[in-house]
């Protein structure tokens, strides 16, 4: 009898190990696969809505002081979805960090006026993004957090 306890000891105790080896792993695989994802077109189906210019939409999505991608390629006429992932708050504005991280505000030619404050864990639609050409936005709260947009 007691020969049976130890055995039925040991069976539980490598069962819980397997589940936390096994937990473990899961978290480190969903974490591990959300830093480098590339920005998902949508169209009707995603967050985005179409635009009367014929364009989709790209979504980018925020991390706690930077763009999870620093650059995206949007189709003229598309709206760009900006999702706040965390909760941490974000001021995306016109304009850029230069090398040495220092605001540079300015709105490009034929840009549209972005001016949006992230409460944190919330999104956005900029644009629509009516003129082909490179773009850039940046917040205004972290340093060198800077996304560049090529309207095609």
């Amino acid at each position: 009898m007691r020969g049976s306890n130890v055995m039925s000891s040991k069976r539980l105790g490598f069962l819980t190990l397997t589940l936390v080896v096994l937990a473990i792993g899961s978290i480190l695989f969903a974490a591990c696969t959300r830093p480098g994802t590339a920005p998902t077109a949508s169209g009707n189906g995603g967050n985005t809505p179409k635009t009367g210019g014929g364009g989709g939409g790209t979504t980018v999505h925020m991390g706690s002081s930077n763009f999870l991608v620093s650059t995206t390629t949007i189709p003229k006429g598309s709206k760009l979805s900006l999702v706040d992932d965390v909760a941490v708050p974000h001021i995306i504005q016109n304009g850029m960090y230069d090398a040495n991280g220092t605001p540079k505000p300015s709105k490009e030619p034929g840009a549209p006026t972005v001016n949006v404050n992230f409460a944190g864990s919330d999104s956005h639609n900029i644009g629509p993004f009516t003129t082909a050409g490179t773009f850039h936005l940046y917040c205004t709260i972290h340093v060198n957090m800077n996304l560049t947009v090529t309207v095609k």
